[in-house]
C-alpha cells in the first residue's frame, strides 16, 4: 500500500534534509579552511638545530675548566719630596737632580690588572700573554672551580707576546691542542676568557682570516683573525674549535674605542706550543735563522719573476757565509716550500724558520728563472741577545752582538765594533732605507757604539718622530744611511 504524506510533512522532511546537507557541506568547508590556515602551535625543533645547540654547549663545558683568571700586581716605585723647597725647579736646576733626590722619600704605588690563561698540563703549567704578566711582582690564578693559587713565572717571550706561568697543583683540567695549520676561513670557534673580570665568559664567531702579519703587535706575527667578541681581560684566553681543541691564544683586538669592534687576533696554537715547550725546557726561546731577507710577492713582482701566483718568499738579500749562502740560495730566488709545507708569504717563511730547531737540515723548494729547484739548508741559531727598537725609526730592525761565530762566518775583523743586523721586518722604515741582514751598525746619530748595550741606550733615546742617521759597515764598506721616522709612514 502506498502511503501519501501530507503536504506539510513533506515540507518538513525537505527542510531537515537541507539542514543536514548544509551542516555536512559547512563542515567540509571549514575543515578545508582549517587545513589552509597557518598552524599557530610551534612545531618541534628540527633535529639539526638541536644537535648544533648541544654541540656548542658541550664544547663550552669541556673547554671552560681549563681557562683561568689571572690577576697581577705591579709595584711602581716613585720618589716624593719631603719638602716643596727641594722640588722647586730653580733648586733642582742649581743643585742638580741627583742632589735633589737625596731629599725625596720613596713611595710605592700598586697597579692591578686582569687577564686570562689556559692550563696546558695537569701539573700546573699555564700559557698566557706576555703583556698580562710583564713586570708583575705577584701573579694570582683563579680556577673555574673557585680555587686560588699564587703562580710563578716560568718564562716570557716578548717577540710573540707569550708567557708561561706555573701553579702548584695536580690533576688539573686541560684542553687538547689543535693543528692550527689546518684552520679554514669560515670555521666556527669559541673564545673563552675573563673580559672585564667576568670569569669564564664564552663568545662565539668564525675564523675571519689566517696568517695576519705586519699588525704591529709582536715581532713574530702569524695571527688568526676572528669576529668572536674579545674584550679587555680576554688576553691569554682560549680560542677553541668545535672539537673542543685549542686553536689559538687570544691576544689583541683592533679597536678605535678601546672595546670590541668585530676584529680580534689570536696566536696560532702551533706557534704557541713551540714557544711554550721552549720556555718550559730552557726558560727562553731558541729560534732558528738562515741568514736571508725575504719579501712578499705582489702581482707586479709575480709578472717580473714569471710566477703563476703571489705565494712564496722572494729572496731580497743573502748574508754572506750564512746558512742560506752555503746552501746555494741566491737573490731573486722565490722560496715556495719549506720543510714540505707551502710558503704563503715572507712573514710565513720567517716564522717557519724561527720555529725550526737549530742544527736541523730542512729541504726547501724554490723557483729560479721560472724553474723549480730543491735545496737543503742547515738551520742556524738566532743570537739570544737580539733586540728590536720598537716605536721609533728603528722599529722592525733586529740586531745582536757580534760574537765569535759571527766574526768567523762573516769574516768581520776584530777592529770592527758595533751590532749586526739579524732580521728586518718587511715594510719597516729601516727596510725602506735599504738596510740588509748582515749589515753592521757602528754609529747612531754620530754616536759610536761598541755592543748591544750601547745600541739599546742610543736606540731607546730616539723619538718616533725623528729620523735616524746610521753609519753602516756592509762587507767592509762603510756608508751613512738615513732612516725615516716611523710616524711619517702612517
Amino acid at each position: 500500500m502506498v502511503r501519501i504524506w501530507p503536504r506539510h510533512r513533506v515540507a518538513v522532511a525537505f527542510s531537515l534534509v537541507a539542514i543536514a546537507a548544509a551542516i555536512l557541506l559547512g563542515g567540509l568547508y571549514l575543515n578545508g579552511e582549517a587545513q589552509r590556515r597557518p598552524v599557530t602551535k610551534a612545531p618541534p625543533p628540527l633535529p639539526e638545530l638541536a644537535d648544533i645547540n648541544r654541540l656548542f654547549v658541550g664544547v663550552a663545558k669541556s673547554a671552560k675548566p681549563a681557562v683561568v683568571n689571572i690577576s697581577t700586581t705591579i709595584i711602581i716605585r716613585e720618589r716624593r719630596s719631603r719638602s716643596p723647597f727641594f722640588s722647586n725647579p730653580f733648586f733642582r736646576q742649581f743643585f742638580g737632580e741627583e742632589f735633589s733626590r737625596q731629599f725625596q722619600a720613596p713611595r710605592e704605588r700598586k697597579l692591578r690588572s686582569l687577564g686570562s690563561g689556559v692550563i696546558v698540563t695537569q701539573d700546573g703549567y699555564i700559557i698566557t700573554n706576555n703583556h698580562v704578566v710583564e713586570k708583575a711582582s705577584q701573579i694570582n690564578v683563579l680556577l673555574g672551580d673557585g680555587r686560588e693559587f699564587t703562580a710563578k713565572l716560568v718564562g716570557r717571550d716578548p717577540k710573540t707576546d707569550l708567557a708561561v706561568i706555573r701553579i702548584k697543583a695536580k690533576g688539573l683540567p686541560t684542553t687538547p691542542w689543535a693543528d692550527s695549520d689546518k684552520l679554514q676561513v669560515g670555521e666556527w670557534v669559541l673564545a673563552i676568557g675573563n673580559p672585564f673580570g667576568l670569569n669564564q665568559t664564552v663568545t662565539t664567531g668564525i675564523i675571519s682570516a689566517v696568517g695576519r702579519a705586519n699588525v704591529g703587535i709582536a715581532d713574530y706575527e702569524d695571527f688568526i683573525q676572528t669576529d668572536a667578541p674579545i674584550n679587555p681581560g680576554n688576553s691569554g684566553g682560549a680560542l677553541v674549535n668545535l672539537q673542543g681543541e685549542l686553536v689559538g691564544i687570544n691576544t689583541a683586538i683592533f679597536s678605535r674605542s678601546g672595546g670590541y669592534m668585530g676584529i680580534g687576533f689570536a696566536i696560532p696554537s702551533n706557534m704557541a706550543k713551540v714557544v711554550m715547550e721552549s720556555l718550559i725546557k730552557t726558560g727562553k726561546v731558541v729560534r732558528g735563522q738562515i741568514g736571508l731577507e725575504a719579501q712578499s710577492i705582489t702581482s707586479e713582482l709575480a709578472k717580473q719573476f714569471k710566477l703563476d701566483n703571489t705565494k712564496g718568499g722572494l729572496v731580497a738579500g743573502v748574508m754572506k757565509g750564512g746558512p742560506a749562502d752555503k746552501a746555494g740560495i741566491k737573490e731573486g730566488d722565490v722560496i715556495i716550500e719549506f720543510g714540505g709545507k707551502p710558503v704563503l708569504n715572507a712573514s710565513h717563511l720567517r716564522n717557519s724558520v724561527a720555529q725550526t730547531k737549530p742544527g736541523a737540515k730542512v729541504r726547501l723548494k724554490l723557483m729560479r728563472n721560472g724553474k723549480e729547484q730543491s735545496l737543503t739548508v742547515t738551520i742556524d741559531e738566532l743570537p739570544e741577545k737580539s733586540v728590536v727598537a720598537s716605536g721609533s725609526a728603528l722599529a722592525g730592525l733586529e740586531v745582536a752582538d757580534i760574537d765569535a761565530r759571527a766574526r768567523r762566518q762573516l769574516r768581520i775583523p776584530r777592529s770592527v765594533n758595533g751590532v749586526i743586523v739579524t732580521q728586518i721586518a718587511r715594510g719597516s722604515p729601516a727596510e725602506e732605507a735599504g738596510m740588509r741582514a748582515g749589515d753592521i751598525i757602528q754609529e747612531i746619530n754620530r754616536q759610536p757604539l761598541k755592543n748591544l748595550s750601547d745600541y739599546q741606550k742610543l736606540a731607546g733615546a730616539i723619538d718616533r718622530t725623528s729620523e735616524v742617521l746610521l753609519l753602516v759597515n756592509r762587507r767592509g764598506r762603510r756608508g751613512y744611511v738615513v732612516v725615516p721616522p716611523a710616524q711619517a709612514r702612517r
